[in-house]
């Protein structure tokens, strides 16, 4: 149990998809500008991720590692992806159509985020088993949201301030990013030493 919640903080805090890894910084930078859909866009990561880790797992142990066809994990991977994030779609325009708006062509965007491609591949590369790939994926979501929250709300107030014109847009919104990039590199210690 101490091992798993280890993946899960390490997943949320030191290994975090988007401010240690930097991957899914598209829907990062282009989602986080309102609260509302910073968190739905991460309600639907931690989802596909989950979902993802759930439905890959037993297909690359079960076939591909059985069958001696690990190099088709890249492939076989994307395509779950891809199949689970139209489901995702539908739902969401079903049942939410209002967040399915908000989010537009970020939602979509999800199959090509590198984040939900990354966990399934790390889950691999560590060795997980299939408890510890789902702790790992819904950890991994969690940080993904935990970013984007926070980052959603330094956005709010850079609205509020007095930036000069050449900083104004992108280049203050990447300055950002980057002081809470190192900010989360603070928690390496805090994760060793709760459980070194």
């Amino acid at each position: 149990m101490k091992a798993l919640a280890m993946i899960f903080l390490t997943a949320i805090l030191t290994e975090n998809f988007i401010l240690c890894k930097f991957l899914g910084i598209c829907p990062f930078l282009g989602v986080s500008k309102k609260l509302n859909t910073a968190v739905g866009m991460s309600i639907a990561v931690i989802f596909v991720m989950a979902i993802a880790t759930a439905v890959t797992y037993p297909i690359n142990q079960g076939l591909l590692v059985r069958y001696d066809l690990e190099y088709l994990q890249t492939i076989v991977f994307i395509l779950v992806i891809a199949a689970l994030v139209q489901f995702v779609e539908i739902v969401l325009k079903k049942f939410i159509p209002s967040l399915y708006q908000a989010l537009g062509i970020y939602l979509p965007l999800i199959t090509t985020n590198c984040a939900v491609l990354g966990v399934v591949l790390l889950n691999v590369d560590n060795g997980y088993g299939f408890a510890q790939s789902m702790v790992n994926s819904v950890g991994g979501g969690a940080g993904f949201m935990v970013a984007m929250v926070m980052f959603a709300g330094v956005r709010e107030k850079l609205e509020g301030c007095d930036i000069p014109k050449a900083l104004k847009g992108l280049p203050i919104t990447l300055i950002a990013a980057s002081l809470v990039s190192v900010s989360f590199q603070g928690f390496t210690g805090v994760v060793e030493g709760i459980f070194g």
